[in-house]
C-alpha cells in the first residue's frame, strides 16, 4: 500500500522505496557477477506504484526516479577522458576498443536495471507499458517535465521497441467468433471511426471485411494495435460506404475483391507511442491477404487528414492580421463566398469552419470543394517539419513507402471529419514493388511520391494561393 500520513512521510517513503528497488550499477569488472535481481524488490515496486492514485503522486515518483538514479556523469566524464587518452596515445586497439566499453558501460542509468529487472517478471512487461503510458501522459501534460524524465522515457521507449519487435508479436485476426472481451477491446479502442453499437462491430468483422491486431507472447490475447481492412472492387473515396449504418447479410463473393482499403490503424497502449508497430502490422497484413485472396491487385488506405482545419483556420487567422488581404482564394472564388454568406470577412468564414455550419449550405460546399481541395493537397504535400510532412499520418504511409495517390472531397461526413479536416479524406496507395525504394527516397532525401492529381492541385494552389 501506499504510505500514509503527511507529504513528507510519503516522500521520505518513496525514497526509501527506490532504494531498495533500484539495483546499483556493479562495478564493471564485476558486472558478469553482479547478484541475480532480487524478485521481491521488484514486485513491491509494482506495488507500491499501482497503489499510488494516478496523477501527481506517480508523476513524483517518476520525476524522482529519473533524476535521481540516472546516468553517473563523474563516471562519464572519467572514462570519456580514457577513451580520449588511449586515442591519443594510439594504444593498442584492444585498449581502445575496452576503454570504450567501459564507458558505454557507464553511460547505461541506474534506473535501467529496475526496468530490466520488472521485465522479467510476470506481468512485468505489462506493467512497464502502463508505466510508460503515465510518462507519455505526464509530458504531453507537463505534469512531469524536465529533460531527465524525457530521457528515461526515451531509455524506456528503447527498450520497450526491442521487446515488442516482430519476433514477439502474433498476428491474430478478429471475427464474431473471437472472445466478447476481445471485441469489446477492438470497439472500445477504436480511435479513428468509432464503433457505434454491437451491429456496428459485427458489420466490421463480418463480410468483406477484415480485423487483425498483435498481441505479444507475454501479454498474449490483448491487442496492441489494431487494423481494420475492407475488402471492396475499386479504391474507396468515401468512409461512409465502408462504416455502413446497416449490416448486409451477403455471403461474401471473392470476384468482386480486387482492392484491399486499410481504412484504420489504431494504437491501443498509449505506452507502445513511438514504438514500431504499424508498419509491421500493415506488412504481415498485406502477406495474410496475398494468400488468402491472391487475386487482390489493389492495396490503398483511407485515411483521414488530422489537423487540416486547425491549419486552415489559422491560415485565415494570420490573413486576418494582414489588414484584411485574401491571399487563399481566387478573386471570383472570394466574390461568389462573400455573396452566400453576406459577409466579406476572413472572420466570418473561420466561424463557419470552427462550428461546421458551412456543410449545410450546399452553395458554400460547391463553392469551397475547388479552394479546399488544393489547399488540402499543399497541406499533405508542401507543409514540412523537418522537411518531412507535417501530417502525422501522411508521414506514417510515406515513410512506409506509400504514394500520396487521390483526395478525396466529402468522403467523412461525420460531425468528426468535418471537424477535423473539412470532411476530406485521402488514399494512401502501396505498389508493393516500390515501397522499399519510395520509402528510402522519403527517408533519404525527403521525396514525396504522389500522383497526376495530388501534383495538379498542387500546382493549382501554386497558382491561385500565395503563401
Amino acid at each position: 500500500r501506499a504510505p500514509a500520513g503527511s507529504s513528507t512521510a510519503s516522500v521520505a517513503g518513496m525514497e526509501e522505496l527506490l532504494s531498495r528497488s533500484v539495483p546499483p550499477l556493479p562495478p564493471y569488472e564485476t558486472k558478469e557477477k553482479a547478484p541475480p535481481p532480487a524478485e521481491l524488490r521488484s514486485a513491491e515496486f509494482v506495488r507500491y506504484y499501482r497503489a499510488l492514485e494516478a496523477g501527481p503522486p506517480r508523476a513524483e515518483l517518476l520525476t524522482r526516479l529519473a533524476r535521481d538514479f540516472g546516468v553517473d556523469h563523474g563516471r562519464v566524464a572519467e572514462f570519456s577522458a580514457k577513451v580520449l587518452q588511449a586515442r591519443e596515445q594510439q594504444r593498442e586497439l584492444g585498449a581502445l576498443l575496452q576503454a570504450e566499453d567501459r564507458l558505454r558501460y557507464y553511460l547505461n542509468p541506474q534506473y535501467r536495471g529496475l526496468f530490466q529487472h520488472l521485465g522479467r517478471l510476470e506481468g512485468g512487461l505489462r506493467f512497464l507499458v502502463e508505466l510508460r503510458g503515465d510518462l507519455v501522459e505526464g509530458l504531453a501534460t507537463k505534469a512531469v517535465d524536465g529533460p531527465h524524465v524525457k530521457e528515461m522515457n526515451g531509455v524506456l521507449k528503447n527498450m520497450l521497441s526491442e521487446w515488442f519487435s516482430t519476433g514477439f508479436l502474433n498476428l491474430e485476426r478478429v471475427t464474431w467468433q473471437s472472445p466478447c472481451e476481445v471485441l469489446q477491446k477492438i470497439s472500445d479502442s477504436e480511435a479513428v471511426h468509432p464503433v457505434r453499437n454491437w451491429v456496428d462491430m459485427k458489420r466490421r468483422v463480418g463480410s468483406y471485411r477484415r480485423c487483425y491486431f498483435f498481441s505479444h507472447c507475454a501479454i498474449p490475447g490483448e491487442p496492441l494495435i489494431v487494423l481494420h481492412v475492407a475488402l471492396t472492387s475499386d479504391i474507396s473515396s468515401s468512409i461512409q460506404a465502408i462504416v455502413k449504418e446497416v449490416p448486409p447479410l451477403e455471403t461474401e463473393d471473392t470476384d468482386k475483391i480486387t482492392t484491399a482499403i486499410f481504412y484504420s490503424i489504431s494504437l491501443t497502449q498509449q505506452g507502445l507511442q513511438g514504438v514500431e508497430l504499424g508498419t509491421y502490422l500493415i506488412k504481415r497484413v498485406v502477406k495474410e491477404l496475398q494468400k488468402e485472396l491472391p487475386q487482390i491487385k489493389a492495396f490503398s488506405t483511407l485515411s483521414p487528414i488530422p489537423g487540416f482545419t486547425k491549419w486552415l483556420v489559422g491560415l485565415l487567422s494570420s490573413q486576418t492580421k494582414e489588414l484584411e488581404r485574401n491571399e487563399l482564394f481566387t478573386e471570383s472564388e472570394w466574390q461568389e463566398i462573400s455573396e452566400i454568406t453576406g459577409d466579406s470577412t476572413t472572420e466570418m468564414l473561420k466561424k463557419l469552419l470552427n462550428n461546421n455550419e458551412w456543410v449545410r449550405s450546399e452553395k458554400l460546399v460547391k463553392v469551397l470543394h475547388s479552394p479546399f481541395m488544393r489547399l488540402c493537397a499543399w497541406y499533405l504535400y508542401g507543409e514540412k517539419h523537418r522537411g518531412y510532412a507535417l501530417n502525422p499520418v501522411a508521414n506514417f504511409h510515406l515513410q512506409n513507402g506509400s504514394v500520396m495517390w487521390r483526395i478525396n472531397w466529402m468522403a467523412d461526413t461525420s460531425p468528426r471529419g468535418i471537424a477535423s479536416s473539412c470532411g476530406m479524406m485521402v488514399n494512401y496507395r502501396y505498389f508493393l514493388e516500390d515501397t522499399a525504394s519510395n520509402s528510402a527516397a522519403y527517408l533519404g532525401t525527403k521525396l514525396i511520391k504522389a500522383s497526376e492529381q495530388v501534383l495538379s492541385l498542387v500546382s493549382q494552389f501554386q497558382q491561385n494561393s500565395k503563401l
